[in-house]
């Protein structure tokens, strides 16, 4: 294959939803298809002790929750997939905002009882910032559910998107029979005989021959809804998907693994190959020759036996080669990327060879930051910054055994450069002071503390704080400092207020109009 045919046989797609909804099972049952795993098992895998594979972390296991994105790679029809399972956890939104940033296409899944929840609407306007196709998944169609026409409307109303049914239910719950299957013209019916499960229609889209199922109210109720959606319904084109007008449809259940082969299939027929993407020099195709790519996401011992860190690079062209030099952009440093891994989770293979659309781990000593460029050629550039999230929460921390503060600040700063949770320091005195989006981040930083480097740590909640940087930091002063308005110095040394409330900062910036304040995202 030359390289136009390997990168245009990639499809790199991130699974959104809010918990709960099915993201991990979807996945599991995506990558049982590719040959990748023998046994699909759930997150809350603990009575058969067959937890998720896309869930390596141990506080996922014991909570049974995704805090961390996997990525996963398998093959199938002639097309390679990677799939980036993001946490649905809300306190991990950062680390799934980066994570998008890495995707060409996403699947959003969305309960068939609960519509659309509040973690689901956060990742779809991320989505649409970015214009990337979205594909939905209502799942938990063998439960009793709202009406699908129902959820189709909440899907325009709430997300301002337009949908088109690519299959319908028939009947849901306990009297789920199966799905209409507008795409590929056919009836996939539920729990059948293989040789019973697809049952081709006519070209008015109804079946012939004598079939159990025609004898059901809930058949010809599918023919109504699907008559409607053909004469009212929205239309659907390749290109409208792609600039993100509308999303395909697909109804299922995840769980008993029930149209999520025709899902796949279909997928993998509309979602787009490698993007161009933007840099500081202007747009880079997918398809050309240099090497290029960038650093999403950093994770540490993903191996505990060996306190190892993989950052994560999604290639965004040409070619990658196991052992080839590469240019640090941030830098300008030159590095030789000998030790490269491809995933199934924490599942791990020596990859020699990838291409633009592929995800690939390469080992890291300390050299790289989450957003950093790498490129291959003679040209230098960068690709566009990664968010950051101001955090809203904060707590002191210290070791609980002073013998051990090697272990704790090397502890701290691994976490640190993985982005899921910020440093700061205290002005004078070097307090170590850290931030997050949400609470669960604490926790598991706490847990991985205590489990991968061994140090138990104290920590002190200090509550919400509105944390603001600073344009001009050569007119602070030491005294602008208060409890109200405490100056701290962020990882990279730059000066930031943390104010106790919306008050506090309007009394600062009364008192201190000079000082030019501001905040991430």
């Amino acid at each position: 294959m030359t390289l136009i045919d390997e990168v245009q046989s990639r499809r790199t797609f991130a699974i959104i939803s809010h918990p709960d909804a099915g993201k991990t099972t979807l996945t599991e049952q995506l990558l049982l298809f590719g040959g990748a795993i023998r046994a699909a098992g759930t997150v809350k895998g603990k009575k058969t002790g067959k937890f998720a594979t896309s869930d390596w972390m141990e506080i996922e296991k014991q909570r049974g929750i995704s805090v961390t994105s996997s990525v996963m790679q398998f093959d199938y029809l002639g097309k390679r997939i990677n799939i980036l399972d993001t946490p649905g956890h809300q306190d991990f939104s950062e680390d799934t905002y980066r994570t998008l940033m890495a995707v060409d296409s996403a699947v959003m899944i969305i309960d068939a009882a609960k519509g659309i929840e509040a973690q689901t609407l956060k990742l779809f306007k991320v989505c649409k910032m970015r214009g990337i196709p979205i594909f939905t998944f209502v799942n938990k169609l063998d439960r009793q559910g709202r009406e699908p026409l129902e959820i189709m409307e909440e899907l325009e109303e709430v997300l301002g998107i337009e949908s088109y049914a690519m299959n319908w239910p028939i009947g849901m719950g306990k009297e789920f029979l199966g799905i209409y299957d507008r795409h590929h013209n056919r009836i996939e019916q539920f729990r059948v005989d293989e040789n019973q499960r697809f049952l081709p229609l006519n070209e008015e889209g109804e079946l012939d021959g004598d079939y159990d199922i025609k004898k059901t109210s809930l058949y010809d109720q599918a023919l109504e809804d699907v008559m409607l959606l053909n004469e009212a319904g929205n239309e659907f084109t390749t290109e409208r998907l792609k600039k993100g007008e509308v999303t395909p449809v697909f109804f299922g259940s995840a769980l008993t693994n029930f149209g999520v082969q025709t899902f796949l299939e279909t997928y993998l027929q509309f979602a787009p190959s490698p993007q161009p993407r933007q840099t500081d020099q202007g747009e880079v195709e997918a398809t050309e020759e240099e090497f290029s790519g960038f650093i999403f996401k950093i994770q540490a011992n993903m191996n505990p036996a060996h306190r190892d860190r993989i950052a994560f690079l999604r290639i965004c062209s040409g070619q990658f080669e196991r052992g080839m030099p590469v240019q640090l952009s941030r830098t300008g440093k030159t590095i030789k990327l000998s030790s490269s891994t491809s995933f199934l989770a924490d599942d791990r293979n020596t990859v020699d060879n990838a291409v633009s659309g592929d995800i690939i781990g390469i080992h890291d000593t300390g050299n790289y930051q989450i957003g950093d460029t790498l490129t291959g050629g003679k040209k230098n550039f960068a690709f566009e910054k990664l968010p950051q999230f101001t955090p809203e929460l904060f707590m002191r921390v210290t070791a609980k055994n002073v013998m051990k503060q090697k272990h704790f600040h090397k502890g701290i700063n691994q976490l640190v450069q993985e982005g899921a949770i910020q440093l700061y320091k205290t002005y004078r005195t070097d307090e170590i002071i850290l931030g997050a989006v949400g609470q669960l981040q604490f926790e598991v930083f706490e847990h991985r503390m205590k489990n991968e480097y061994n140090t138990d740590v104290m920590m002190e909640n200090i509550g919400s704080k509105i944390a603001r940087w600073i344009e001009n930091e050569e007119d602070v002063k030491d005294a602008m400092s208060s409890q109200r308005s405490m100056l701290v110095k962020d990882r990279y040394g730059k000066l930031v207020f943390l104010f106790e409330n919306d008050f506090a900062m309007r009394w600062f910036s009364d008192k201190h109009p000079e000082i030019k304040l501001y905040s991430l995202l």
